[in-house]
């Protein structure tokens, strides 16, 4: 019996005793129950009856004795006791939990998906770095965090569109062209532009294209189209390296271009959430926590940076997302704000906007920060990482902490093959399980019929528990945008499994006969195997069949 299936029990026992008129209660949409702090307790926890039953006007602990008795007339269910005030204690028949490991492997990779998103349209913005260097480390970040928020996302049946936005119009695309520029003619990079050995290639690469370029009508104008065009299909490549593909690609030249700035401003004016003062329009961000009001149409009638900003949501809205998930920079607090009272100008409910704020990543290498790239002059890129520690790593060490945090990735740590390095232990769980299940399928030990009762050790418990949080913990992880949960699980569960792996035995020694509890533990190896391979799917890390 799962935690899901509990829950459903005890709301078919509220709903029985509502229907009979012994309580009168509106129900909440999802009953809880958790692992109870002391075993000793039993097998699962719930406080519904502290809950419902002040509002059903009865004593809880009254309330709690009509559901122990309904409840303990459930299949699977061996007792349930009141404690304290009003809490149920609930243990589980012989067997019933052990049918876990057959739920999981008949359900394969939909083990742990649900449809807590479903019908949600969700567009997730990530990384967009801009297309004027190679991709730094809190890009990379970005990269790993939000492709492992989608797929988790999408596992509560969410409609996810990862999205890019291009940016390529602004004061950093001229800088850019200058750098490009002044490198073809052998000249320093100007004093705001771009460093770093990749613009020099990059100035090579267009210089092949267009041998000529120096003596075009604006030579500064050819570097600018086709350098970002090569740079940003070198930022595709290292993406798509990195197991990160987009769905959409967003230009934000093209809002100016097709004249939407101009158009949702000139809206924007007859709006309350505007108004005109010292020759500007204004945005009354203040009303949605910006610590000022921001202008949006300058003295000179052009638009202010946030009038792309504005543009882009109202997009967004007209495509039909119900959500819009901004992943930003540390240096992009004040946005949160800024793009909700858009939101609210434009006539659109800005809680649809979501703003995730990622902080910054330290590089660690022989207990030194690391600062410098060889290719980008002034920061560490995703290829960098990536070329010390390899992707699963480098993917696995960047989601494995809130996003609101500061992290140190040391490197050192990341190479090593031992328990201290959490991926490698993950890993390692799972390729000893499929060694266990190869060496349980030599000794003849088949998975055919599975005797759950004979799963009744502490350590078979304790995996089982282990493998029944899975669903909830990948359901708030997609609820509270927080991917982190799932590898801090991953890491918990690979703990119960080496442990268990320790003492207890699949495959019978040689001699002895095979048993259903060698067959029963095969099932509960397997089915550890297919939940950490899943969790590793979400956070976009292999699951080595052998190491």
């Amino acid at each position: 019996m799962t935690p899901e299936e509990l829950s459903l029990a005890i709301r078919s026992v509220l709903e029985k005793l509502v229907s009979q008129g012994t309580i009168a209660v509106e129900l909440p949409e999802e009953i809880r129950v958790e692992r109870p702090k002391s075993r000793e307790h039993g097998d699962w926890a719930t406080n519904i009856a502290l809950q419902l039953g002040k509002k059903a006007g009865m004593n809880p602990r009254a309330f709690a004795e009509l559901v122990q008795g309904e409840l303990t007339n459930v299949a699977g269910v061996d007792s349930v006791e009141i404690a304290g005030p009003g809490f149920l204690n609930i243990r589980l028949a012989a067997g019933a939990a052990g049918e876990l490991a057959k739920t999981i492997l008949e359900a394969g990779d939909a083990y742990g998906t649900g449809e807590t998103l479903k019908g949600q349209r969700i567009n997730l913005e990530f990384v967009s770095a801009n297309p004027t260097g190679p991709i730094h480390l809190g890009g990379t970040r970005w990269a790993a965090v939000g492709d492992s928020l989608a797929r988790m996302l999408s596992a509560q049946g969410a409609d996810v569109t990862r999205e890019y936005y291009f940016n390529d119009h602004g004061n950093q695309i001229d800088r850019f062209a200058r750098s490009l520029l002044a490198s073809a003619k052998g000249e320093p990079a100007p004093e705001d532009g771009y460093g770093g050995q990749y613009i020099h290639d990059i100035a090579a690469a267009v210089t092949e294209q267009m041998p000529n370029i120096l003596e075009a009508e604006d030579p500064q104008e050819e570097f600018r189209a086709r350098g970002v065009e090569l740079m940003f299909g070198e930022i595709r490549k290292s993406l798509h390296e990195f197991g990160v593909d987009f769905d959409v690609y967003f230009h934000e030249n093209s809002l100016f271009e097709e004249g939407a700035v101009e158009k949702a401003l000139e809206e924007l004016k007859g709006s309350e959430k505007l108004y005109f003062n010292d020759g500007a329009w204004w945005l009354r961000s203040t009303e949605f926590g910006d610590d000022k009001d921001r202008v949006v149409i300058k003295s000179d009638g052009n638009a202010a940076y946030i009038g792309g900003d504005i543009a882009y949501a109202r997009n967004k809205f007209e495509r039909g997302f119900t959500t819009s998930i901004y992943m930003l920079g540390a240096d992009h607090h004040g946005y949160v704000a800024r793009l909700k009272a858009a939101a609210a100008a434009l006539g659109y409910n800005p809680d649809g906007i979501e703003v995730l704020i990622g902080q910054m990543v330290n590089l660690v290498k022989d207990g030194t920060p690391v600062r410098m790239s060889k290719r980008a002059g002034n920061v560490v890129t995703l290829e960098d990482l990536v070329e010390i520690v390899g992707v699963d790593a480098a993917r696995y060490s960047l989601s494995r902490y809130s996003t609101d945090s500061n992290i140190d990735i040391d490197l050192d740590l990341l190479q090593q093959q031992t328990n201290e390095n959490p991926v490698f232990y993950v890993q390692y769980a799972h390729a000893r399980s499929r060694q266990a299940a190869r060496n349980a399928e030599a000794a003849g030990v088949k998975r055919e019929e599975l005797d759950a009762t004979q799963l009744n050790t502490e350590h078979d418990n304790d995996l089982l528990a282990a493998l029944a949080q899975y669903p909830a913990v990948v359901a708030a992880a997609a609820d509270f945008r927080e991917p982190h949960r799932v590898a801090r699980y991953l890491e918990s569960l690979a703990g119960t499994y080496h442990r268990w792996y320790g003492n207890s035995r699949i495959a019978p020694l040689a001699g002895e006969e095979i048993t259903s509890q060698n067959e029963a533990r095969l099932w509960l190896n397997d089915a550890t195997a297919q939940v950490l391979k899943s969790g590793l799917f979400l956070l976009g890390v292999s699951a080595p069949e052998r190491m």
